[in-house]
């Protein structure tokens, strides 16, 4: 199989798993939203850096040596699958001591409980990372699909009956956990892979590293990217921080489905030529306008229609979190620029690199917050902006000095898309201003759908965008 159909295959089934899980998720929450209060989802939501950070600490950055290294034997998947359980332990065991801690910190002392029992999903987690490695080194998209979709729906049928019997927040507990069992079984019955009672100190240090600089730039970048949860949780209110989760989970909903399905296969896909800087750059390229090409008119269209869209799917009491999602809209548009130059450091080996600008980055986001924190949280939400922007000209620095393509170029190939959906957006904005919001929400949001749509795709084929006729390629044809 050609590197062109196999990449289009593993992008179908990406889609797949990815708009499936997605479609659970989504319903599952809308559901959640309705019967939870939002001071109960900003509980999880001051937990959630704790079990991401144990999470990356547990990666150690070892399966993506794995999956870039060509040279893998049993022994190699062995090695690190073992080092990620002993791991998992003794992460574990540190957040068991330090979680009255962190309930002190938020002055929440449920967040003792809550944090013991939902960070057991880290141990459950290490039982299949390297069976997910396998599987994604050999781009078997089709399999994770088939194990992401049962394990989603069951976690989360769990956890709206949980909700409904009365059990609060931790619904959401045990529905995480219950997604991740679920998954890590189905991964080692699908997988065809069982470890071998062996650890190779020579193969681990090899994969280590690699892997140790990539673990502290991901180390860095979770507890950041959560870092204004860390900030609303402490200076704010609970309910403020489930304001805020609930808008980040919704801009991030389009952005998780494409960005992140096709980032699965962009990495092997990029690692297969990351000799040859010319195809390389134009392979960039090419999915960089395709995810642009989705995500800026589905941002900006959802922004103009913020209002109705929360008010409809999970009732007026989560109004004032549309602010919170309008402005990290803007941040999102830019998210995949973000991604794709720091997969290229990946691609090229250089995660000393990619560390290096991660610091950086981190040091422009602590400035940021020191001087917002007396202005309120939409302050700290345009300081998400400032750093979104400043940071794509950091990462984009060495995408110039290995396959030649500028920060600038990339802004300038990826205006004219982001000008047309903010174009078609404006005139949703009239539309709704002029007679659509006297309509019930619903009609608000499809009659805006189809403006915004109608004025977007016409335009794009009639300027003759690449990605345009790109998608209709890989819909039609594969």
């Amino acid at each position: 199989m050609s590197l062109k159909k196999k990449a289009a295959l593993s992008l179908v089934w990406t889609f797949t798993q990815q708009f499936g899980n997605q479609l659970i998720g989504f319903f599952v929450s809308l559901v959640l939203a309705r019967i939870l209060l939002p001071a109960e989802f900003g509980l999880i939501g001051m937990i959630v850096v704790v079990v991401a950070v144990g999470n990356v600490l547990l990666d150690g950055g070892l399966t993506k040596s794995l999956i870039r290294d060509p040279d893998c034997d049993e022994e190699d998947y062995s090695t690190v699958f073992f080092f990620h359980l002993i791991a998992s332990l003794l992460i574990y065991a540190v957040i068991f001591l330090i979680a009255p801690l962190i309930a002190n910190f938020y002055e929440q002392p449920l967040l003792t409980s809550i944090t013991r029992v939902y960070s057991l999903s880290i141990i459950i987690t290490s039982f299949s990372v390297v069976q997910m490695a396998r599987l994604t080194k050999v781009m078997d998209f089709k399999t994770q699909a088939i194990i992401a979709i049962p394990a989603s729906l069951i976690g989360g049928v769990a956890g709206v009956w949980m909700a409904y019997t009365g059990y609060g927040v931790w619904s959401l507990v045990w529905s995480g956990l219950i997604t991740s069992i679920v998954s890590t079984v189905l991964l080692w019955f699908h997988s065809n892979w069982l470890p071998s009672f062996s650890f190779n100190m020579k193969k681990f240090r090899k994969h280590f590293d690699f892997g140790y600089k990539l673990t502290l730039s991901d180390l860095l970048n979770r507890i950041f990217n959560n870092i204004f949860l860390i900030v609303i949780g402490k200076y704010f209110s609970a309910g403020q921080v489930g304001f805020y989760t609930r808008a980040e989970t919704m801009k991030q909903l389009p952005i998780v489905n494409i960005t992140n399905a096709l980032n699965k296969v962009t990495f092997p896909l990029f690692v297969s030529i990351q000799d040859d800087d010319i195809r390389l750059r134009r392979v960039y390229k090419k999915l960089m306008l395709m995810v642009m090409f989705v995500i800026a008119p589905v941002l900006i269209f959802l922004a103009v229609l913020a209002e109705p869209v929360f008010v409809f799917l999970f009732t007026a009491k989560w109004l004032p979190a549309v602010p919170y999602f309008q402005i990290l809209c803007v941040t999102g548009i830019l998210y995949p620029l973000h991604s794709y130059n720091l997969t290229i450091l990946n691609v090229k080996g250089r995660s000393d690199l990619f560390l290096k600008l991660e610091v950086i980055k981190k040091i422009i986001i602590i400035l940021t917050i020191l001087i917002a924190i007396p202005f309120g949280i939409l302050a700290l939400l345009y300081g998400q902006v400032l750093i979104s922007l400043i940071g794509f000209f950091i990462n984009a620095h060495y995408t110039k000095r290995f396959i030649g393509y500028t920060g600038w170029a990339q802004l300038k190939d990826v205006f004219p898309i982001i000008f047309l959906a903010a174009f078609a957006g404006f005139g949703i904005f009239i539309a709704d201003h002029l007679g659509l919001h006297n309509q019930i929400n619903f009609i608000r949001i499809l009659a805006g759908g189809i403006i915004g749509i109608s004025i977007y795709l016409p335009v794009a084929y009639f300027l003759k965008f690449s990605s345009l006729s790109e998608f209709r390629d890989l819909i039609l044809k594969k």
